[in-house]
């Protein structure tokens, strides 16, 4: 009697078979998906409000100040 781990049926069901091009972005959207789901970074808590003193420094000297006239 031959051994199971040398059939021909134990060598086709543990083949590694190549994954359809739609298994497979469909594979990779899940994982994209799944990761996103698990990611710890939330961006609304480190959101800044605006440029702060230095950058309006720097910048005001380029534009005019709005509300006079000139």
């Amino acid at each position: 009697m031959s051994t199971i781990a040398g059939s021909y049926v134990c060598a086709v069901l543990l083949a590694k078979h190549a994954p359809s091009p739609r298994l497979d972005r469909a594979r990779r959207h899940w994982r994209r998906l799944a990761g996103a789901a698990g990611d710890p970074y939330r961006p609304e808590l480190h959101y800044m409000r605006g440029p702060g003193p230095k950058w309006r420094e720097t910048h005001a000297r380029n534009h005019p100040v709005r509300g006079r006239a000139t």
